[in-house]
């Protein structure tokens, strides 16, 4: 069963056209507040922002980076605009009492419970966002660690195991290996701090077609449209048990239902005329945020949110890698070939 996402039908898309617009205009406004504001309010903002050097510890045993042909006339303060693909992680953490009480579970730790390829194509005006289910079998490939050594590689190994073992590093290399596909940058949402952006922008709106009744993830919907708070929008995102079969495959189109809404709420809000609410949401937003070393400041940030002026809701696709049952497990999925690989050349 190769499983894909959708876009959404017709209803409402005017006011979902501007979604992605006005996100990458909110996003340049809320990080420029810092530029603007005073110095302590950059160096707050700043320093919210975690990074990990991908690059450096990778070095070249990754896939090449592709061709890219220089524009001929650029401009004296140019905006980003050739393709690029970026890996986004959700690091669902499940210590401490706080992430416990927003449905992070009793083990320690964290996980990688959402990941997404975000593939900007050139010109930065069409986008394809592949998830990849956290229950897929992959070749896990050795990974160094921040300490020193290696993560032993692994056959036949569940595709969040990768965060687990070895963290950001092996997350991106493991994508790599599965994908073929070079990953320019590394952005990782820790769940909590999501749930504070959600807050700080007010809520979402996201309409759900099955009753969720899941204790775990403290979610409790009858089927509808809802308007959610941080706590219930990060339990949409976690849920899983409540959903029928309990399948993570149900929980990838619900939390491509919540990309939408999230863009929606972002468009429907104000904040370039809300200094208060604008600092809210830069704070919650850069708080929340580990990032590889080419996007650790405001500045870079600001230079992506810059490059998605022209970008809208009706031109980015949500799409789950193409996957199969597993032979060895019916629980678990592997990637459905030849459409698997056939989706991912399509992004390099």
């Amino acid at each position: 069963m190769a499983a894909r996402g959708g876009q959404d039908g017709r209803d409402g898309r005017d006011g979902r056209r501007k979604g992605l617009r006005a996100a990458g205009l909110a996003l340049t406004g809320a990080l420029l507040l810092g530029a603007g504001a005073a110095g302590w309010v950059y160096l707050h903002l700043n320093g919210n922002i975690k990074s990990v050097d991908i690059n450096g510890a990778l070095g070249d045993d990754r896939p090449a980076r592709p061709v890219t042909v220089p524009s001929a006339s650029p401009s004296a303060s140019p905006v980003p605009t050739g393709a690029l693909n970026l890996l986004v992680l959700g690091s669902d953490s499940r210590s401490g009492a706080e992430n416990q009480e927003l449905g992070g579970g009793d083990s320690g730790g964290a996980r990688s419970d959402t990941a997404m390829v975000v593939h900007l194509d050139a010109g930065r005006t069409a986008a394809t966002v592949v998830s990849i289910p956290r229950d897929t079998l992959v070749e896990r490939p050795s990974c160094p660690l921040p300490s020193g050594g290696t993560t032993r590689a692994a056959s036949g190994a569940m595709f969040n195991t990768a965060y687990e073992l070895g963290g950001p590093v092996c997350a991106v290399k493991t994508v790599e290996s599965l994908t073929g596909v070079r990953m320019d940058h590394y952005v990782e949402v820790d769940f909590s701090g999501f749930a504070d952006l959600v807050d700080a922008l007010g809520g979402v709106t996201v309409t759900t077609d099955v009753d969720i009744d899941d204790d775990k993830s403290h979610l409790h919907l009858d089927a509808g449209t809802h308007h959610l708070d941080g706590t219930e929008a990060l339990g949409l995102a976690r849920t899983r048990y409540g959903l029928a079969g309990g399948s993570d495959l149900a929980r990838i189109e619900l939390q491509h239902k919540l990309v939408k809404a999230l863009l929606e709420q972002i468009s429907a809000t104000d904040l370039l005329t809300d200094p208060a609410r604008l600092y809210q949401v830069a704070d919650a937003l850069t708080g929340s945020l580990t990032t590889d070393t080419g996007l650790d400041s405001l500045g870079e940030l600001t230079d992506l949110g810059r490059s998605l002026g022209d970008l809208e809701a009706d031109d980015v696709r949500t799409l789950t890698m193409p996957v199969l049952p597993a032979p060895s497990d019916p629980n678990r999925v592997v990637a459905d070939q030849p459409d698997a690989a056939e989706l991912w050349e399509s992004l390099r």
